[in-house]
Formats: C-alpha cells, structure tokens, sequence
C-alpha cells in the first residue's frame, strides 16, 4: 500500500534518506517527480521531461505550472487522494511555463515523505502527443486526399454525363470497356451498364482484341494515321475513332471519341436508329414516335416524346421501358406489344401518357412490329388527344341516337331499372374489350379496368364471360 511505501522510507537511516539521494531515486524511477504540500506549493522536483531545469518551480504553486483546463483535474485527484489515500487511474495534466512551451505528463499519486506531503510520480506524454499529433494530421491529410479524389471524380462524371460527343476508355491490357458516355452506349447499339467491363472489339465485326486495341494505340502514337472504321456488330453501322493514348496509375488507358463514318447525324440523337430519307420525318415529326426492342426498352424516340414527357435529352430516356410513361404501366406495354406481334400493328390504342413530373395527358397510340427476327423492334407513334377528348365527351353527351334509345325504355320499366340495365351493358362491353385487348389475361384485365381480380372473376360468371377461350391466363 502506499502508506506502508511511505513508512517504510520514513523508517530508512538518515545517510540514506537524504534529500538528494530521493531526488536521484525518483528521477531513475519516472520521469517528472513534483512534491507538493497541502497548500499545493511546490517543495521539490526531481527530473526534467524536455531536458530544461525545472527547480524555478519550488516555492511557486502548482497550479501556476498547469493549464486552465489541468487544474480541475489535479484538484479533483488530489481531493479523491486525500479521502481514500489512492486514485482509481493516473491523472494526466498539462504544463505550461511562461506561455512559452508546455508538455503533457500522466501522474501517479503517493503520499509525501513529510507529513501533509503529496508526492506526483509522472510519465512525460509528449512523445505520445506528438505521435497523436501526427496521426491526427494524416488522418486529415487522408480526409483531404479522399475529398479531392471525390471533387475530382464528380467532376469527370459530370463532364462524361454533359459532353455530346461519344467517348469511350478502353483498357491497352485486357481491351475491357473502363467506362463510356451515354452517346457512346447508344452508337454501339447497348446500354451503358452492359458494356462497361465488355471487350471492346465483340462490338464490331470480324475484330481481334489484342489486334484491335493494337490498331488503336498506333493510331493515337501515329502523326500520320489513316482513317479508322469499324462496323458495329449489332446494327452493321461504320464508326469512326479517333484514339489517344495516356497514363494513369501505371496503366496504359485509350480514351477513343467515336462517329458514324461518312454520316452527318450526331451522336446520342434519338433519331440516329432511323435512316433514309425517313430520318427527316422521325425527327421533325408533330406527333410522338418511339422506337424499342422486343421487350418495349427505348432505343429511339423523336423530339416530339421528349416534350411530351418533358425530357431534356434523349439520354434521359434511352434504356428504359416505355410502359414507364403510360398510365397503366407494364399493361399497356404489354397489350401494345403483344397485339404487334401477333397482327403485325395495333390501332387507335386509348390511354394516357405520364411525364417526368407525374402529369397525364390522353394519347391514342398505334404500335407496328418493324421485323420479326429476333432482334425485332416495334415502332410507336403517339398522338396527344386532350383536346379531341373534351369534344368527344361534349358529342357523346349530345348524341341524339344514344338519348332516343333511352328514352325508349321509359313507361316499359322504372328509372332504376333502365338505369341498370344500361349499366350492365356498358360494364359487359368493356369488360368484353378488356379481355380481348389482353388476349384473356385476367391479372393485366384487370388492372386495366381498375379492378381486383376476384371482383373481375364475379363480373366475368355475372355476364357468363368465364367459358370464353376456355383458358385463365394470370
């Protein structure tokens, strides 16, 4: 215990216990020793952390050699020392001398070896607080280099995101896709997320990887180069490249600015799908017109769609489904496609078309089936009825046919009877158009008539329209 420590050197001869003898014995034992008594003034100190003198302490106190922040600290340390005689944890403090320097020690407390006494046995901490320092400011410097790294990255994909001309990284090692523009996808005939990490020369015929990137990098080094053209695999078009080669990061990477050969048509234009003389009037035509894959994934649409669904650029709208600017979605896609391919077109196709913002204007669609190789696509064109719709409402309210029919009924039946059975009639024929429309898919039925699919299932055996084409497609 220390109070034994204590007694034990109390109880030592006087030719050992002398001052100077403690002082060697404690600067041997730590590396800072301060004595101080109950008044907190300094008696003696032993040991000097930075190499100064320290002896101008003695006869000043404590708390004039300590920071603001340490003197709480000691005070609470020394009150706890006193009740109990010992502290849980050293207690770690900082010097100051004359506003010039400070250094930080984690002391010990033990009783004095005079009565009232307070002996501070400290470990000099600034070796440690300048290790702390140091990691401290390369933890900063790593924050900092994160944070450009991350400026600098936001500023290449803004700029690979807004520049109109196709470009591609290739690497010279493996020839993979490091990345590419929009426009660059769309010229080769994909999609951004399937041709980064894709071998460059697969999207062109009759093309070698190691030949291919070869060419590529004699090209960019060369002052005399010839034209370079290749044909893309997917639409048989010739693109043009003009390659650079540079550096980064011990890699050797080809940044290639692509164009269609002998062509005026800029690329990431949505009528670039359309040639001949038929281009002039997809682009420029009034009404909307898409061009898509099989499966309904845009691969064109004219200006016309994009103001329809307010896009700013084709960009915006290139890979993604059509049935996402319809109101009924994945159904009306769905109904349109499959009417295409099995009749070849589909005509006067009621619905209605959502913008970027959730707005909906009434369209009348027409889908046309282009090929039917396995690579078919389907054409759209799009036309905005919002005004003709008001004008149908207004003549079919004012149809004198439909008024006279009615008008029929009454004295041969009550209002709620005549009411009712006209209902059902016109419940019949839509549930009846529904059904055919979807080729007797009962889930897309529904969804289209916004219904539940039980509550089709008990409209369809209330009009015995459950036995037609024996078959429930969900």
């Amino acid at each position: 215990m220390p109070g034994d420590r204590a007694k034990d050197m109390r109880a030592l001869p006087d030719g050992v216990a002398n001052r100077s003898y403690i002082d060697g014995l404690l600067s041997a034992a730590c590396d800072l020793a301060v004595c101080i008594d109950s008044n907190g003034i300094v008696t003696s100190v032993a040991g000097a952390p930075l190499g100064s003198s320290l002896q101008h302490w003695i006869g000043s106190p404590i708390s004039d050699v300590l920071t603001v922040e340490s003197r709480p600290k000691l005070d609470a340390a020394l009150e706890t020392f006193r009740k109990t005689g010992q502290i849980r944890r050293p207690v770690e403090l900082n010097h100051e001398d004359g506003k010039t320097w400070e250094f930080p020690v984690r002391y010990d407390v033990y009783p004095g070896l005079q009565e009232g006494e307070t002996l501070l046995l400290g470990r000099d901490l600034s070796l440690v607080a300048e290790t702390q320092a140091q990691l401290v400011q390369a933890q900063m410097s790593l924050e900092q280099g994160y944070e450009a790294r991350r400026e600098f990255d936001a500023r290449y994909r803004l700029l690979l995101r807004t520049v109109a001309d196709p470009v591609v990284f290739v690497s010279v090692s493996d020839g993979r896709i490091k990345d590419l523009n929009d426009p660059a996808a769309t010229l080769l005939g994909s999609s951004r997320e399937d041709l980064v990490g894709a071998i460059f020369a697969n999207e062109f015929t009759n093309r070698g990887r190691e030949e291919f990137v070869e060419m590529l990098v004699n090209a960019a080094i060369s002052e005399n180069a010839d034209d370079l053209v290749a044909e893309t695999r997917r639409d048989q078009s010739e693109i043009s490249f003009e390659p650079q080669v540079f550096r980064a990061s011990g890699e050797r990477v080809l940044i290639l600015r692509l164009g269609r050969h002998g062509g005026s048509a800029t690329a990431g234009d949505g009528a670039q799908a359309v040639r001949g003389d038929l281009g002039g009037l997809f682009a420029n035509a009034a009404d909307a017109m898409v061009i898509t894959s099989a499966t309904g994934t845009i691969q064109s649409a004219n200006d016309a769609f994009l103001e329809m669904v307010d896009a700013a650029h084709f960009t915006d709208v290139k890979g993604r489904k059509l049935g996402e600017f319809l109101s009924r979605g994945q159904v009306d896609l769905n109904v349109l496609i499959e009417n295409a391919r099995r009749a070849g077109k589909m005509r006067f196709y009621s619905t209605k078309a959502i913008n970027e913002y959730g707005a909906e204007t009434s369209v009348e669609m027409s889908a046309t089936l282009i090929s039917k190789d396995p690579d078919a696509q389907i054409g759209f064109v799009i036309r905005d009825t919002s005004r003709i719709e008001s004008m149908r409402r207004t003549q079919m309210h004012a149809s004198e046919e439909s008024s006279r029919n009615v008008m029929e009924l009454v004295g041969s039946a009550t209002l709620k009877e005549i009411v009712a059975e006209t209902t059902d009639v016109v419940e019949k024929m839509c549930i009846e158009t529904a059904v055919n429309l979807t080729r007797n898919n009962r889930v897309a039925a529904a969804e289209m008539l916004g219904l539940s699919r039980q509550s089709l299932y008990v409209k369809l055996r209330k009009y015995d329209l459950l036995s037609r084409d024996g078959s429930d497609k969900d």
